[in-house]
């Protein structure tokens, strides 16, 4: 299970709907909302888990 790096909710990488790269490593997203959030601006999050 993955974390969600914006709201840390747990993610399945098999099913999960919402995923982008970023300095290549995967990163997967409950939301829409939460992998927006992510893209505008992902050195707020990275580190964070």
């Amino acid at each position: 299970m993955a974390i969600d790096p914006v709201c840390k909710m747990t993610v399945d990488e098999k099913t999960a709907k919402f995923k982008t790269e970023y300095k290549g490593e995967a990163y997967y997203f409950c939301a829409p909302g939460c992998k927006s959030a992510f893209e505008e601006n992902p050195e707020e999050y990275v580190g964070q888990e």
